[in-house]
């Protein structure tokens, strides 16, 4: 059963990576409520591998296209830096890379209960 906690990411940093506005105010609100600490949002491939050189995120938030560029390089970059991640997406499962296939997969539009199925699927330690 995933965690519930009204603060499950209480201490955490969070990258959020979106390139529509709404959607990525929508998430950053949802860490918030869980407790969490937004990095970004931002919403090219480019700022999000400045982010990360900057400061590393206790975990991720990706849209899979930002704009008709792939997020892929940030998501190799977040597994390389050993940092825990979920796809959001609006297309279906087949769209994700055959490399992530065992990355937990947010379906557009995300609600809290939702985040939080998939951050249970995490290993957060």
């Amino acid at each position: 059963m995933p965690p519930s906690h009204p603060r499950m990411l209480a201490g955490r940093c969070v990258l959020i990576v979106e390139d529509h506005y709404l959607i990525a105010d929508d998430l950053r609100t949802l860490v918030e409520r869980l407790g969490g600490r937004v990095l970004g949002p931002v919403g090219q491939v480019a700022a999000a591998i400045r982010l990360l050189s900057q400061e590393k995120p206790d975990l991720a938030l990706l849209d899979v296209n930002l704009d008709g560029e792939a997020v892929y390089t940030v998501a190799e970059a977040l597994g390389t830096a050993g940092v825990p991640f979920v796809f959001a997406t609006g297309y279906d499962s087949w769209i994700i890379d055959s490399r992530f296939s065992g990355t937990p997969l947010l379906e557009k539009p995300i609600g809290l209960p939702a985040l939080v199925a998939a951050l249970g699927e995490l290993k957060l330690s």
